[in-house]
């Protein structure tokens, strides 16, 4: 094999990015860290002898795993507490043509949606590696094992178990980005109208309200189940208001969410999943720490 010069070694590593931030991601669920974890695996790429890589996507990804699953058990290892509810932070995603396939488009969305990336919070870090590489990148067992240092065996019974813990305790949600743009544009009209029945029509009588504030900012400390708990909260919300706000559009975590901006800063994301025609669970992410990457134009 050639030797690969510094220009090409850099071109490599920036086609395969998109798929190392995606691995990193799903495996964190920190914008932050993911970067960090890609970053470092560039340092050893470049500095490595690539001279026996036959395959750099798969040996790429296979330093990007490790490097996430040693932050994700130091994050283990610390121990934090977290104040209220826990969301993974926003991650702007738009596969663009890069995933041309409707159903893989589908699989990767999915993939990295609040709802699962929340479950995958109690798997353990091998565990978790496992399933992101083969639930949301299709890698075969044997590719696995041998990027994890395991056996195929051991690998596919990980595989298994987390499969089924993530298909016990992950809701069921459409994913047609239509019908939720939709709602998500008629939720929003109803709730800065302060209209509580126009609310109660579009949310499902088991509506969840999860509000991410770290403590930062106001947010529930608790999970609101029902639409009456649900609908009043986001009423009197609506009624304090949000100083010199606008809204964006974008499409995050797999689905059409809404940046609410205050004086030209990220205040809150919202996102809702949809299912039957009625608003399921509202995701409200309002902790500082977890929109620097959305402040961007």
């Amino acid at each position: 094999m050639e030797p690969v010069t510094t220009e090409t070694a850099t071109d490599v590593f920036e086609a395969h990015r998109p798929v190392l931030l995606g691995v990193a991601y799903r495996m964190l669920g920190r914008v932050a860290d993911a970067e960090d974890v890609v970053q470092e695996a560039w340092l050893r790429w470049s500095g490595s002898d690539r001279g026996d890589v036959r395959e750099p996507r798969g040996y790429l990804v296979r330093i990007t795993t490790r490097l996430a699953i040693d932050r994700l058990r130091q994050i283990k290892a610390r121990g934090e507490t977290y104040v209220g509810p826990w969301l993974p932070e926003p991650y702007v995603t738009d596969f663009g043509d890069t995933v041309p396939d409707t159903a893989e488009r589908a699989v990767l969305a999915d993939s990295v949606s609040l709802a699962v990336l929340v479950v995958l919070e109690s798997l353990s870090p091998l565990e978790r590696a496992v399933f992101v590489l083969r639930e949301a990148f299709a890698f075969p067992y044997a590719d696995i094992a041998a990027m994890l240092d395991r056996g195929e065996p051991a690998v596919r019974q990980l595989a298994g178990r987390a499969r089924k813990h993530v298909e016990e305790r992950r809701p069921r949600y459409e994913v047609d980005p239509v019908q939720r743009r939709d709602l998500t544009e008629r939720f929003l009209a109803a709730a800065a109208n302060g209209d509580l029945e126009g609310l109660m029509e579009l949310l499902a009588p088991d509506v969840r309200l999860v509000g991410d504030s770290g403590g930062k900012s106001r947010a529930p400390l608790r999970v609101l189940q029902s639409a009456d708990k649900v609908g009043r909260f986001l009423v009197g919300a609506a009624q304090k208001g949000v100083p010199d706000f606008s809204l964006r559009f974008l499409e995050l975590n797999g689905g059409p969410a809404v940046l609410v901006m205050s004086g030209g800063k990220p205040d809150s994301v919202f996102q809702l999943d949809v299912a039957d025609g009625r608003v399921q669970a509202v995701y409200i992410v309002r902790n500082p720490d977890k929109l620097h990457s959305l402040a961007a134009p």
